[in-house]
């Protein structure tokens, strides 16, 4: 069986900064770009966003429509 090395086997993520060191406008701006990237990524794959708004599920769609789940 051949050793894999140590750096080949963890993934390296995007964050340049944690996020514990970050002043308040450097984390608003981290949170509204990890939404906007995570919205993006589900329309690229034919997937909704979903989320809660006023105690409702809501499905919005890559198309713009908006449904409510429930």
């Amino acid at each position: 069986m051949q050793d894999i090395p140590e750096e080949q086997l963890v993934k390296k993520g995007k964050m340049v900064k944690a996020p514990w060191t970050m002043t308040e406008t450097e984390r608003a701006q981290w949170e509204k770009r990890t939404q906007e990237e995570a919205r993006d990524y589900l329309f690229s794959i034919g997937q909704p966003l979903v989320y809660e708004k006023d105690g409702r599920m809501i499905a919005e769609y890559a198309d713009g429509r908006i449904k409510t789940i429930r």
